[in-house]
């Protein structure tokens, strides 16, 4: 009942305000009435996209909607030391916006194609808020839920990456940005690069996006990364949205040994072969908890941690803690650096095995790498990495090896022709994979192999049973380096980065653990007795990312 009061109260609102004719820019503002269309898609205009950040009354979304634990954004960047200042906010203003389209030349017959691939119905309220905003300038706006293989029908980038025509459907697509690193936010935005399905090449852009990469230097980082959001701000290449936090719930039966409320997304040193979960009638500890897959298993190259296969069923050469951190612990049992930050050498641990018995060998780890390198959408911290590595570029002309990559017994040593200063947040999270399950395996249709149906990993737990839009079992997996687990089974019910069926499992005890990002779920989970929620604070926005190539 207050949920529906919530959004009685944003429609009663934006009814009064919508014509109120808006409150006015800061001082210092956007470049509004300059730009134009760079092809045939007047979403290159940025005009366009200004207008379309000036028409959401984020301000009202927030405090209401969004129950008061979101902020406004004026930069895919979060709040903080990193942050530059005198930002334009694109307070909300729908007469600028009005004046913008005209300018620009805006079709108001065109109707756009807004995508997002949440569950919850907190965003299905959000993209009717932002309908009636965009209507009432003079846009037209569909919404839709996209399911299936997101990597190929979000991400996959066209042939060519400064002329089109785009590979995707969407116009616009309303999805976050769980960064591990701050390179993270601008990265996806570079010409050419892997995943980037949304804006042509820029010279311009593509130019200080490298300078945030080209040192180690933090204060030189940071100044690289202030020019970066002043560029964002005015051209507007994404429109953030807001920041929020990620909010981890535990039920009173789990016992997190170990573990800390860090960035659950990206944390492995989550010591949960140690967990204990109170036994059920029949004496077994089981975990319950979200996050299992519908059609597949998503592969863990393109959303690191998002799902709990990623989490539970694959180890990396070495941990990320809870705030990040590189440390060793994962496959390899120890890693060294070279002096000048160019090259990494990793040991890996004796008797290391994957779920089927076989044994984990350092060729399983350069396959996985040169084979990341083909595929077209992952993660764009580990593509900076792998693409900076001597001999990358030749490779994917048709190379046999990647030259960088050498294997001496035990022992895989990477070589980077360029500084990655995000080289061990890399080995941090990518998942080597085993090499002799893709053979013949077409990296363009990396997602449909049947391996995804039933991985076979290196982690805590493996697969036991899987029933594909119903559940998934996992259970310990007895050789793993690190100990058997304690908790007898897993048993994950599937959703997306956000579930719908949250509170509702939550509520019928199928629920003991998990991660959300919607603060609605958050206030919910807060009111189940016995239940726990801590946020945590993380690299996390909320945005529209605006495909600007033009369709075919």
């Amino acid at each position: 009942m207050k949920k529906v009061a919530v959004v009685l109260s944003l429609v009663m609102l934006l009814s009064t305000s919508l014509f109120a004719g808006g409150g006015g820019d800061k001082a210092g503002s956007s470049g509004a009435g300059t730009g134009g269309a760079t092809n045939s898609n007047l979403l290159s205009d940025v005009r366009v996209r200004q207008a379309i950040a000036y028409a959401i009354d984020m301000d009202t979304i927030c405090n209401t909607l969004l129950l008061g634990k979101a902020v406004p954004a004026n930069s895919l960047t979060p709040n903080g030391d990193w942050k530059v200042g005198g930002l334009n906010d694109y307070k909300y203003d729908p007469n600028k916006a009005r004046a913008l389209l005209k300018e620009a030349k805006w079709d108001a017959n065109r109707t756009l194609d807004v995508g997002y691939y949440y569950d919850d119905q907190q965003t299905v309220d959000l993209m009717t808020a932002v309908q009636a905003y965009l209507a009432d300038v003079g846009i037209k706006a569909n919404f839709r839920k996209i399911s299936g293989d997101l990597n190929t029908l979000l991400w996959l980038p066209p042939n060519d990456p400064v002329n089109g025509p785009s590979a995707v459907d969407w116009d616009m697509l309303y999805g976050a940005t769980a960064a591990m690193v701050l390179h993270e936010y601008y990265g996806k935005y570079a010409g050419g690069v892997s995943g980037n399905s949304h804006t042509p090449t820029d010279a311009a852009l593509d130019k200080l996006i490298a300078a945030t990469s080209a040192t180690a230097d933090v204060a030189k980082q940071k100044a690289a990364f202030n020019e970066v959001q002043k560029y964002e701000n005015q051209n507007l290449f994404a429109i953030p949205l807001y920041y929020q936090p990620l909010f981890i719930f535990s039920r009173d039966n789990v016992n997190r040994v170990g573990d800390s409320n860090g960035n659950a997304q990206y944390n492995y040193d989550w010591n949960i072969v140690n967990w204990t979960v109170t036994p059920d009638a029949s004496g077994k500890q089981i975990l319950k908890t979200n996050s299992g897959p519908a059609q597949f298993f998503e592969y863990p190259w393109y959303n690191p941690g998002v799902y709990i296969g990623a989490k539970a069923l694959f180890d990396r050469l070495i941990v990320a803690d809870g705030s990040l951190s590189p440390k060793e612990g994962g496959l390899a049992e120890s890693y060294q650096v070279s002096a000048d930050n160019l090259s990494v050498t990793f040991t890996l641990r004796n008797n290391l095995k994957w779920h089927d018995g076989s044994a984990i060998t350092p060729q399983d780890i350069k396959w996985s790498v040169e084979y990341a390198l083909k595929v077209p959408a992952i993660h764009q911290v580990f593509a900076n990495t792998f693409n900076a590595l001597e001999g990358a570029a030749a490779f994917k002309s048709g190379a046999a090896n990647v030259s960088g990559i050498t294997i001496d017994g035990n022992k895989i040593t990477f070589k980077f022709a360029t500084l990655d200063p995000n080289m061990l947040i890399t080995f941090g999270q990518f998942p080597p994979l085993p090499q002799k399950y893709f053979q013949g395996v077409d990296p363009l249709q990396f997602q449909q192999s049947p391996y995804w149906q039933k991985p076979i990993g290196s982690g805590p737990f493996q697969v036991k049973e899987a029933k594909m839009n119903d559940y998934i079992i996992l259970a310990p997996f007895k050789d793993y380096y690190r100990g058997v687990a304690k908790i007898d089974e897993i048993q994950a019910y599937p959703s997306g980065e956000n579930d719908g069926n949250l509170i509702v499992n939550a509520n019928a005890g199928r629920i003991d653990y998990g991660y959300t990002k919607s603060s609605s779920d958050a206030i919910a989970l807060e009111k189940i007795p016995g239940m726990k929620v801590y946020p945590v604070n993380m690299f996390y926005t909320r945005l529209f990312f605006v495909n600007k190539f033009p369709k075919k």
